[in-house]
């Protein structure tokens, strides 16, 4: 592993894309994360609102984000992202990284369909599809997901988590979800983690998000897209890291992400939050009874009649 270092004269630009319709949820908040981390380290940062006629704006960042909204605010992005969605592509194919939560999970799919709005093309930057079926329950709660053991956002969290007391705390990611959303992920597409606690994509395939690594279906940047929001990157500094690690290979500052490390920061209060998350609804979930195959028998009964 390559010596620890700082960020000092490296230069950080994030692209918030229609952040005045998508902010529901907490997206200040990741936006907020990713650059007080980057600038704690010694990095200068650049914050971009990117909307639909911003195209010019999407050629230079290095991290593309996108938040949730409501399914009146996906119409607005889906007609957007026809004009802009061909930039975003380009600028993750040129290696920016790109984290997308929730409502901009599913508008950066292949299509989003509910009966209320009718079916949303997308960008397909995302392999998933997304349909939102009428009568289908919220999916409302916290989430804990495990990712796989190899995972490099795991390793470069092992050494923050020990730090502050939490080893194999990085193993996991925790969040909270709120969606009527049925998302299904294309074929040889990766999920982000396995749910441990909650519901996820589809509440049938045990399978949270989606990740694509760099260089992974002719893309050179990093692709996540997540239900998990609350906001998502304060409670897991280690996916806070990994999207700022990418996203500064773009530039050359790092030869490759696989190789990465971030000067270390005094991550104690993150790490207690995520796990004080963890335990709650870990406790929630024990205290109701409800375990993945119980979920799924209950609802096949209801359909049944039995």
């Amino acid at each position: 592993m390559s010596a620890l270092r700082t960020l000092d004269g490296e230069r950080l630009v994030i692209g918030h894309l229609f952040a005045d319709l998508l902010n529901l949820y907490g997206d200040r908040g990741n936006i907020a994360t990713i650059a007080r981390r980057a600038e704690w380290r010694g990095a200068t940062v650049e914050v971009r609102r990117i909307g639909a006629d911003d195209a010019a704006l999407i050629e230079s960042v290095d991290l593309v984000f996108i938040g949730g909204g409501q399914d009146a605010q996906q119409v607005a992005v889906a007609s957007g992202l026809e004009r802009i969605g061909g930039a975003v592509t380009e600028a993750v194919g040129r290696g920016a990284s790109l984290l997308a939560v929730c409502g901009g999970y599913q508008n950066l799919g292949h299509r989003y369909r509910s009966d209320l709005v009718g079916e949303l093309a997308g960008p397909g930057l995302l392999d998933v599809s997304t349909d939102a079926p009428v009568g289908a329950p919220r999916n409302v709660g916290g989430v804990v997901i495990e990712l796989e053991e190899g995972s490099p956002i795991v390793a470069l969290g092992r050494a923050s988590a020990a730090a502050a007391g939490f080893a194999g705390a990085e193993r996991r990611l925790v969040g909270f979800e709120n969606h009527s959303g049925r998302t299904s992920l294309g074929t040889g597409a990766r999920p982000l983690g396995r749910v441990l606690v909650g519901h996820g994509n589809n509440d049938a395939d045990g399978g949270e998000g989606l990740i694509a690594y760099p260089g992974e279906g002719g893309l050179a940047g990093l692709r996540i897209g997540t239900y998990l929001h609350g906001p998502l990157l304060p409670r897991n500094p280690h996916l806070a890291d990994y999207l700022i690690a990418t996203a500064l290979s773009r530039r050359g500052a790092r030869a490759a992400p696989a190789d990465l490390t971030l000067g270390p920061l005094p991550d104690a209060a993150e790490w207690r939050a995520h796990a004080a998350f963890e335990a709650r609804w870990r406790g929630e979930w024990a205290a109701r009874g409800t375990t993945r195959l119980g979920r799924l028998r209950e609802r096949v009964q209801s359909l049944v009649g039995f």
